[in-house]
């Protein structure tokens, strides 16, 4: 198991909350410096303690606390039993991944991208830190073991400027007969929030050297052809921490329905991509309820129950849909 250093934080916080043991749940061994010892010991620090009556209680997705109270019962009018999911959208998001491979890497695709694999325990080298991959919590115990990847942001703002009343369908199919190769860095932070995204993306190919996309399709193209090259950046690194070789990737969540980025993703990753299903977060929700109420054993046959379920399209390496 991995060994950590802690600092003064996370120590007054779980302990207010009564939860030090996810510690040690998480990493093998645990080191407190010396000074940090002293902190928590000194006047100022006991004087930090915060009433616990203003946390929740912290459960594992799948807990059920009970049923709804009764001022909730009147108001809605009607009963039931309250079942956790994963509280990070992204994690019930990969908890609908219609895959039956343990190995499995994702891409949720919206506004932003979330990349990443499912994980039995976190991460927390140093070569993790350095590749910007992050360990967050999943259904059952796993680490959600991912990094965030600007997304289809930059395509919205775009649209959102020029031709607010196309559907992205349409702007995918315009940006698929454009020759354009110039490429954007989309982790730069020019692209985070700019004042106006067309601009930013023109300026960067001007400095860049690159030929300027003048057209709304040009510069749809620019961006999706750099999503795509940037999803296979990342594919390396994970591979690189996980020593594993993927030769799929499930992309669920609204981004899915963009078949040209698929496309692109299926050529630069050289992976076969599984898109769908596009409302992964809220199935993931509804399965970990489905679960804890006895329908599905396990995950397994819950993401088996996805497969079965919802249409999903895939894209090999020629480009081909299926």
């Amino acid at each position: 198991m991995p060994k950590v250093v802690v600092n003064t934080t996370p120590l007054i916080a779980l302990a207010n909350i009564g939860k030090l043991d996810l510690l040690k749940q998480l990493y093998g061994e645990i080191y407190i410096p010396n000074a940090v010892l002293w902190e928590i010991k000194s006047e100022p620090a006991k004087s930090m303690v915060i009433p616990t009556k203003l946390f929740g209680r912290i459960c594992m997705p799948g807990y059920s606390p009970g049923n709804l109270t009764k001022e909730v019962r009147e108001r809605v009018g009607y009963d039931c039993r309250v079942v956790l999911p994963p509280s990070h959208d992204t994690a019930s998001a990969v908890l609908a991944i219609p895959s039956g491979n343990e190995n499995t890497c994702y891409i949720s695709s919206g506004t932003w991208s979330l990349m990443g694999v499912e994980l039995d325990r976190p991460d927390c080298s140093p070569e993790s830190r350095k590749a910007d991959l992050t360990n967050e919590g999943g259904y059952g115990g796993k680490i959600t073991y991912l990094t965030n990847i600007m997304g289809l942001w930059m395509i919205q703002s775009v649209r959102n400027k020029l031709a607010p009343d196309m559907d992205y369908g349409q702007l995918c199919e315009k940006a698929s007969r454009e020759k354009i190769s110039s490429i954007v860095d989309c982790q730069d932070d020019s692209f985070l929030s700019p004042d106006d995204m067309v601009t930013a993306v023109q300026d960067f190919c001007e400095k860049t050297g690159q030929e300027v996309p003048k057209t709304l399709a040009q510069i749809a193209a620019v961006i999706y052809n750099s999503l795509a090259k940037c999803y296979a950046d990342k594919l390396k690194l994970i591979e690189n921490r996980t020593g594993v070789k993927y030769d799929r990737i499930n992309i669920i969540g609204g981004g899915s329905n963009a078949g040209y980025l698929n496309e692109l993703t299926a050529k630069s990753t050289n992976t076969t991509i599984i898109a769908g299903p596009s409302e992964a977060t809220a199935l993931g929700n509804i399965l970990s309820q489905m679960i804890s109420d006895g329908v599905f054993p396990d995950v397994g046959k819950a993401r088996e129950c996805v497969r079965d379920s919802f249409k999903v399209r895939k894209y090999d390496q020629e480009q081909k849909e299926s």
